[in-house]
């Protein structure tokens, strides 16, 4: 295993002949740059055709990459450029305080990532796209050399192969929008190599190094890429018929690769998985698979749908792929272990066992083929050893043409080819690869080089124009299906320099505002706000938030800024930013187009309050009403919260609802009362500010008379578990005391008994300055600590306006740290009267044991890598007999 000398020592003469025959030879370079060159050429062509950005006026930002990965990448320059509020264990501006190192190690964690500093903070979409595009460029390179490594075979039939499985379905469709599963892309034939390296005994170092880089770069995906290199590494033993001895010592250095690797990754890869273990729970999923039809649809080009597997890999690599059983030239056994695993693996992506295997148990919430790239790259090396070994004859490229026909005559029943040019572009690509593969054959002994120049040019064109076909109709379809967000334009801009204006920090907070551009909109315009979207988006911080009358989307993982004048109150938020509706999400207002901000006197981050911390004061705690849990936590009561007529526009009392939740049901008028409005109406004292908390509500609202001074809510909700909406303020009541509200639904929806709350400022200022002159004099924040110098003589519980996330320890004076209690949600520490000062650092949890783990195979790599060398200066100075 890893302690065996090394081959050529000691080894027999046979088997290190037959050793150095299986070490292929070639220009493994040259068709890299090729397959680079092809893909970034056609991965451009195919954005320049679509019109999109940074080609053309369309948005690249779809779903998550606009609203999640851009804005993770920004943050990252701004770590690297000493600008962002917070470090490597603690990112201060979203969430009001999370944990950095899970979101890094899942989104950011790929050297790729670093390249984000080489580019200006205005040009953060351009960085990601260039990213996105070495990253694919370097899969198809690392294809192309691993073909020519299991196979010599000729150079540029390697690069474009290598293409093809950089530019297969799985990355046209869901790849260049999730550049953080790319590192999966390149990871596969990497660790293939890998497996290569273990089957001769060579780069026993450099092989844990790489399965290290690739779990640490993205360990979702290198997690697939690993299973299905360890797949190919089972084949390859059965192929090359090696003694059983020699095959187990093979699949035990094997085995110690890949354990020392992941080891060294445990830092990152721990932090992670307690991150996830923390994270607020997303729906759960049943798998399903997609009809046949479907999933040899997307064989073809030009086929496009988020929830079926994306296994397009060009219609000339999908033919020699399915010509390999056909092909005399081809060992038997070659033939029969490449088609079977082919078969095998296309089998377990439509099983719901071997659907978990792939993705580590857990259904995705999304998309459920996100291992597809697996079986993308399979093909390619099946398509490989069917050239590898010699040009299909006529035989088996007749067979391999009438089982695509036959595929293409099955997918025609599939929605996924109803549009008007996909059978007739996978009928034209298909007669072309044919054509020039049928050429290609004919071409032999460095003969009839025109047949041979004729050949060359129909596979490449073949395969530029249908990718970038392919490429242009899936960047098309996507803005189509999902949300799309604006590249960094005039709007972000004014946003970052009235936010870096009004920007007090520690002393008080700045929100980026309820109008949101992104779904992490701190991150990408600069403050410190409830906004925060990411997969790891604690638990405590989404039920927190949601008590206080907070709204989020993605299953509450992505919190919404929360314009409220109590919990900014409570969450020190000095300033806040107001925006007028986004453009670009199809809201075009008439005027308030001002960036403005509002500002409000609040208390400091750390304050002292009365009563001690405890079970009774856990987010469990809360109640049904909003108002009355932010009472809790402000320590006063400031809300009325009035009795409720709510009438349909009909005038009749709407019915309840017809779920579990709460409240009575609103529907769009009809055509006979459209004209009128479903109102609510309730009484509330004078000149107090209106507040509708309607989670389950899809519309705008507004006050009846000129009071609300213009104010309309807009409520956004679907689907209870995918998203509710945010609590809104109205304007004030009116002299009178009676309070109208006209509400104008796009959607049935409903209104929850205690929708209403009237806000008494006057209230609120008295209970900030209470809280203000015990809470502490100065507040210091660097990265994972926090400090605050308290009042003498405080008692009760210390309360830091920050969630509390686990990893929290805390101290008050010089007593020995503690982990953090809770007081409904937020940190907190017992205060005895005698400290004056207190200090909460962070510690992500798994950090340590992840330290351990790493420490330990690092060593364990070292002592390895020693003794090998000892046994092969023994070996060197005494050779076996």
């Amino acid at each position: 295993m890893w302690l065996e000398p090394s081959r050529g020592q000691g080894v027999n003469p046979i088997a290190r002949t037959r050793l150095r025959l299986s070490r292929p030879t070639g220009p493994r370079p040259t068709a890299a740059l090729l397959s680079a060159f092809v893909t970034v050429t056609v991965l451009c062509a195919g954005d320049i055709v679509a019109r999109s950005h940074p080609f053309g006026f369309r948005t690249r930002n779809v779903s998550d990459l606009g609203s999640q990965y851009v804005p993770f990448h920004a943050h990252l320059w701004d770590l690297l450029h000493g600008r962002a509020d917070g470090g490597l264990l603690v990112n201060w501006q979203s969430g009001f305080g999370a944990g950095f190192l899970p979101d890094l190690g899942t989104y950011l964690s790929s050297p790729f990532a670093l390249l984000v500093a080489l580019f200006p903070r205005d040009e953060i979409d351009l960085a990601v796209y260039v990213i996105t595009l070495l990253k694919i460029a370097s899969a198809g390179a690392a294809m192309a050399w691993l073909l020519l490594r299991l196979r010599p075979g000729r150079w540029w039939v390697a690069g474009l192969l290598g293409a093809s499985y950089a530019l297969c379905g799985w990355t046209l469709s869901a790849g260049v929008y999730n550049p953080m599963w790319l590192d999966g892309l390149l990871a596969l034939p990497l660790l293939c190599l890998v497996g290569e390296w273990t089957l001769e005994d060579r780069r026993r170092v450099l092989g844990v190094v790489v399965v290290a880089v690739a779990w640490i770069a993205n360990f979702y995906t290198a997690y697939m890429a690993t299973l299905a290199a360890g797949l190919v590494l089972l084949l390859r033993l059965w192929l090359v018929r090696h003694p059983w001895r020699r095959s187990l010592a093979a699949l035990g250095r094997a085995v110690v690769t890949v354990g020392l690797g992941v080891g060294l990754a445990a830092p990152l890869v721990a932090v992670v998985y307690f991150g996830t273990r923390h994270a607020y729970p997303g729906r759960v999923r049943e798998f399903t698979p997609r009809a046949t039809e479907d999933l040899l649809a997307r064989l073809l080009p030009t086929t496009y749908d988020f929830g079926s597997p994306a296994v397009y890999v060009g219609t000339a690599a999908l033919l020699l792929a399915l010509a390999l059983p056909f092909h005399r030239k081809v060992p038997g056994r070659v033939r029969l272990g490449w088609t079977l695993l082919v078969i095998a693996v296309t089998l377990s992506l439509q099983w719901g066992p071997t659907h978990l295997l792939w993705h580590a148990f857990t259904t995705p919430q999304g998309s459920s083929y996100r291992q597809t790239f697996v079986l993308c790259g399979l093909l390619v090396i099946a398509a490989w050893h069917a050239l590898s070994y010699g040009l299909p004859g006529t035989r088996a490229l007749g067979a391999a043409g009438g089982l695509l026909a036959l595929i293409i005559a099955v997918a025609s029943g599939s929605e996924l080819t109803k549009h008007p040019f996909t059978l007739p572009v996978a009928l034209v690509a298909a007669v072309f690869a044919l054509c020039g593969l049928a050429l290609l054959a004919r071409h032999q002994g460095g003969r009839r080089t025109v047949l041979a120049g004729l050949a060359v040019a129909l596979l490449i064109g073949t395969q530029v124009g249908e990718v970038t076909a392919t490429s242009a109709v899936a960047t098309r379809m996507r803005l189509g299906h999902k949300n799309y967000y604006a590249p960094w334009g005039e709007r972000q801009q004014r946003q970052t320099d009235v936010i870096a204006e009004a920007d007090g920090w520690p002393r008080y907070r700045t929100d980026p505002g309820r109008e949101q551009t992104v779904g992490n909109d701190p991150l990408m315009v600069g403050g410190q706000g409830a906004q925060y979207y990411s997969s790891l988006t604690s638990d405590v911080l989404t039920r927190t938030l949601t008590a206080l009358g907070d709204g989020w989307t993605s299953r509450g993982r992505n919190m919404q800024s929360l314009d409220n004048a109590v919990t900014d109150a409570i969450f020190s938020v000095g300033a806040r930013v107001h925006s007028p509706p986004d453009p670009h999400q199809g809201f075009f207002p008439q005027d308030g187009s001002q960036v403005t901000v509002s500002r409000q006197d609040v208390p400091p981050l750390a304050t002292v309050r009365p009563s001690p911390a405890g079970p009774r004061t856990n987010v469990s705690a809360f109640g049904p009403s909003p108002y009355r849990n932010q009472e809790l936590l402000l320590g006063t009561r400031v809300y009325t919260v009035p009795r409720l007529t709510v009438r349909t526009s009909a005038g009749k009392q709407p019915g309840p609802s017809d779920d579990e939740r709460p409240g009575l049901l609103i529907g769009v008028p009809g055509p006979a009362t459209a004209w009128r409005k479903p109102t609510i109406t309730a009484r509330c004292p004078a000149g107090s500010e209106v507040y509708l908390w309607a989670p389950h509500f899809s519309g705008t609202a507004r006050i009846a008379g000129d009071s609300a001074h213009g104010l309309t809510g807009r409520f956004r909700s679907d689907h209870p578990v995918t998203k509710i909406a945010a609590m809104q303020r109205l304007g004030t009541v009116p002299a009178s005391g009676r309070l109208r509200i006209d509400l104008s639904p796009d959607k049935t929806g409903l209104i929850p008994d205690g929708a209403v709350g009237c806000l008494d400022t006057a209230r609120l200022h008295t209970a900030v300055e209470r809280l203000k002159s015990t809470g502490a004099t100065k507040v210091s924040v660097s990265d994972g600590t926090i400090r605050a110098e308290l009042p003498p003589g405080s008692k009760g519980t210390a309360v830091v306006a920050a969630p509390r996330i686990a990893g929290w320890r805390c101290a008050a004076g010089g007593a020995d740290a503690v982990p953090a209690k809770q007081y409904y949600g937020l940190i907190a520490v017992p205060l005895d009267g005698s400290s004056t000062s207190l200090t909460c650092t962070f510690h992500p949890p798994g950090l340590r044991l992840g330290g351990a783990v790493g420490a330990a195979s690092l060593l364990t790599l070292i002592a390895l890598s020693v003794l090998a060398a000892v046994r092969r200066r023994r070996a060197h100075h005494h050779p076996s007999a």
